[in-house]
């Protein structure tokens, strides 16, 4: 058996999530019926990070094992002619194991992961951006935000931004990173962790928003995150603007990943 690994990109907005249901209507369903056409096995995937409902991803790997050997341009040609405009590979690398014999794994290979968040910050909602950016029709002070973001950086208990069916067994988490930037009407938000928990960053930007728009001081992050609860924090922000960015990996695996790239609808 072969562990293919996969870079998959897809707009999320059509899809139930990344997760497999009954219904079918997920990523992970349609990826696997296709692998299937295309390996005539059963192929079961493994992600790097589940995404929900209406999120997006710009690179999100999975990993398989399967019997069938193809050149990497042919399984991503392959796999791409049985899925819909939403979903594609954008590349495909065999992985064996390493000198030690330990096993690339999509989620537990991983040493962090990159978010964006798109938010369009105009009085007027734009139907061009429907499902592709969040929207705040209310001015928005980069500056703010970027002082409450401080508070963030660095290892901590992210309970407050923590969903409350959460599955993860601890709550801390080391956030390398998190940049705002703003683009016009557009701000960018970059979030850089070593992971992330559910609803994590939607969580984060909604509070992000009380401080820009007035309503808290860039301070109230910092007492959000000792008080360690949600119900103090910001409602979960819509998901049209999250993108799962980028997933880091040891170079001993040799995927061949692209740097960082915004999504493309500026």
């Amino acid at each position: 058996m072969k562990r293919i690994a996969l870079g998959v990109q897809y707009d999320g907005t059509p899809w139930h999530g990344w997760q497999t249901q009954l219904s079918g209507d997920t990523v992970q369903d349609r990826l696997q019926a296709a692998l299937a056409k295309f390996t005539q096995e059963k192929i079961v995937t493994t992600c790097a990070g589940r995404t929900d409902a209406g999120v997006h991803a710009i690179e999100q790997v999975v990993h398989f094992d399967t019997g069938v050997s193809r050149e990497p341009f042919s399984w991503v040609r392959g796999v791409n002619a049985s899925l819909p405009p939403s979903i594609a590979v954008r590349w495909a690398r065999e992985v064996p194991a390493d000198a030690a014999g330990e096993m690339f794994h999509a989620r537990f290979s991983a040493s962090a992961r990159t978010y964006q968040y798109l938010l369009y910050n105009h009085p007027v909602r734009s139907p061009l951006l429907t499902g592709k950016a969040g929207w705040v029709f209310r001015a928005l002070d980069a500056d703010a935000m970027r002082a409450a973001a401080i508070h963030l950086v660095g290892e901590h208990d992210f309970s407050a931004f923590r969903a409350i069916e959460c599955q993860a067994k601890s709550p801390v988490r080391t956030m390398h990173a998190l940049k705002i930037e703003r683009r016009g009407d557009m701000i960018v938000f970059t979030l850089h962790a070593n992971a992330f928990l559910h609803h994590m960053v939607r969580n984060i930007v909604g509070s992000l928003v009380y401080v820009g728009n007035g309503s808290k001081r860039p301070e109230w992050i910092a007492e959000l995150l000792q008080t360690r609860d949600r119900a103090l924090a910001a409602p979960t922000f819509m998901p049209d603007g999250l993108y799962l960015a980028k997933i880091d990996y040891d170079e001993k695996w040799g995927l061949p990943q692209q740097a960082l790239q915004a999504p493309g609808i500026f």
